[in-house]
């Protein structure tokens, strides 16, 4: 028998019918009798349309009956299937809101404060672990900045929650992140349809629908019941967290206040950045200081490479001695007021990491280097000389699947179906591509609990490039964890390659993007 004719569905439908109708039966007494018989189960539920004088009246709307049952297996299935969500980072957050609102019941399983990592400070749902920054927020001309308006279009927990706690960062979303991640865990806390259970999930559950989002400080019992499943050794890579300087310590008799090119809309904004001028002995010895310095090593064992995409800074040096200059310490499109007409050979840059201003962040300079070491290196910088520290840089594993190969299209294990992942583990990196493919979970297996389907986003949006890399687009055995850009979208036609068409290039990319993914949302809007 399908569930559409189940006989306690035929129950439910004619409470609903009733209510319709107002006559026939008393619905709160029946509505008490059925919630009895779904707790005892299907099998004890014997259905009351028989025994009603007038359920089988020939007058009966069909229409009315079919709309009632339609009701009522929706009704049945939100009362039996639950989205168990596990990780509160920035991909669970977001899944858990998305499935909410469509009116899915969550749970979200997350092991802090219960179980903590090294790089946590709080047991708040959305803390930021590594920079404050969501990077740049410009929609037209860069692909982040596209997928955060996609995010925003979608109704989006996380993007929503950045835009309230924004920090002035030039052209980039910064933000204050204990607020933050407050704001988040108060929004995910007050939702009626979203619960939160504190322990560490270890295994993977065989029934049930389930999203892991546990990021890239999956607990190591947990990393091992998934490297049992998928059969294979799980990837890893190492990724480092920078340094935080509290700014009555730094020397601004050294150091001035300027966003690269006086980039940003206010005053506020083209002073975002703090900036700390070498010259080239200042810098030449910095580069010997942090080659010489002791640094965290690899455990026996261990093997992993670094996502070129926020290397330590050691490594960065050991490149080559210019990498420095034309990566976080390029001296480009800044002018020193204390010095005018001396150009810096190499510039530090930090960026305010909270709203009060007390704390900012050394860009780009993402550490290995022991506590000792650092502490030394980092004060040979002109202007943070007697430095404070709010928290020195680390290095922590990463891992993430061979997606290509585990995942299906739609994010599910290909082994255990009933399993989706989601977040940094997939394989994306950043927290707004981390959130993003949240997003898109919390929204397939809503749908899937709901009773339909949801095709995955068209390629030639922010969202549908990056899912469609990471679950067939790039080579398995080459495959590493993948910021959003544009290489992943395909060509406009009739537009220059190169340099010089760039921009054209870039805004024709965005603007089919954000018709795509409006057309996308379309028919989820309506069904809601």
């Amino acid at each position: 028998m399908s569930l559409f004719w189940h006989p306690i569905v035929s129950e439910l439908a004619l409470l609903i019918w009733a209510q319709m109708r107002h006559k026939w039966v008393t619905v709160n007494n029946r509505f008490t009798i059925l919630g009895r018989r779904l707790a005892e189960g299907p099998s004890r539920s014997a259905s009351l349309l028989t025994d009603h004088p007038r359920s089988g009246d020939p007058k009966s709307p069909p229409t009315l009956i079919k709309v009632a049952h339609a009701a009522a297996v929706s009704y049945i299935r939100l009362m039996t299937d639950k989205l168990h969500i596990v990780g509160g980072g920035m991909a669970g957050s977001e899944a858990a809101w998305q499935a909410a609102n469509m009116g899915v019941p969550v749970v979200i399983h997350e092991m802090r404060p219960k179980v903590g990592t090294f790089a946590h400070q709080t047991g708040l749902l959305g803390e930021m672990v590594c920079s404050n920054s969501f990077r740049s927020d410009d929609s037209e001309q860069n692909a982040v900045g596209l997928l955060q308006w996609e995010m925003r279009a979608a109704d989006g927990l996380i993007m929503a929650t950045a835009d309230q706690h924004r920090l002035p960062a030039g052209g980039a979303l910064a933000v204050d992140r204990d607020p933050f991640a407050q704001s988040v865990t108060d929004a995910l806390m007050a939702h009626p349809d979203i619960s939160v259970e504190y322990g560490e999930i270890t295994e993977l559950p065989a029934t049930g629908n389930w999203i892991f989002a546990t990021g890239p400080l999956t607990s190591t019992a947990l990393g091992q019941a998934i490297a049992a499943e998928t059969g294979g050794e799980a990837l890893a890579f190492f990724d480092a967290i920078a340094p935080i300087v509290y700014f009555d310590s730094i020397d601004m008799s050294k150091a001035w206040m300027q966003s690269r090119y006086d980039k940003g809309e206010t005053e506020e904004e083209r002073t975002a950045y703090l900036n700390c001028p070498m010259d080239r002995d200042q810098y030449e010895a910095f580069i010997d200081a942090l080659l010489a310095s002791d640094k965290t090593e690899f455990k026996e064992g261990e093997t992993a490479g670094y996502f070129d995409g926020c290397l330590p800074i050691e490594v960065m040096a050991e490149r080559g001695r210019e990498t420095l200059r034309f990566g976080p310490m390029k001296p480009v499109g800044l002018t020193n007021p204390h010095a005018p007409d001396v150009k810096p050979y190499a510039v530090v840059q930090l960026r305010r990491d909270n709203t009060l201003g007390t704390l900012y962040n050394i860009v780009g300079f993402q550490a290995k280097m022991q506590s000792g070491a650092q502490t030394d290196v980092f004060k040979r910088i002109p202007g943070l000389e007697n430095a404070s520290f709010a928290r020195l840089g680390g290095i922590h594993r990463n891992t993430f699947l061979n997606s290509p190969t585990l995942l299906t299209p739609d994010m599910r294990l290909k082994s255990r179906p009933n399993i989706r992942f989601a977040g940094q583990i997939t394989g994306v990196e950043g927290y707004v591509e981390s959130a993003a493919m949240g997003l898109l979970a919390g929204r397939m297996a809503a749908t899937e609990i709901l009773g339909g389907t949801l095709d995955i986003p068209p390629n030639t949006t922010a969202m549908g490039a990056l899912i469609t890399h990471i679950t067939g687009g790039a080579d398995a055995k080459t495959f590493q964890p993948m910021n959003v850009n544009f290489g992943l979208f395909p060509a406009v036609e009739g537009l220059k390659g190169g340099r010089r068409g760039r921009k054209d290039r870039y805004k024709a990319y965005t603007d089919r993007a954000k018709a795509d993914w409006q057309n996308w949302l379309a028919p989820q809007a309506r069904a809601a």
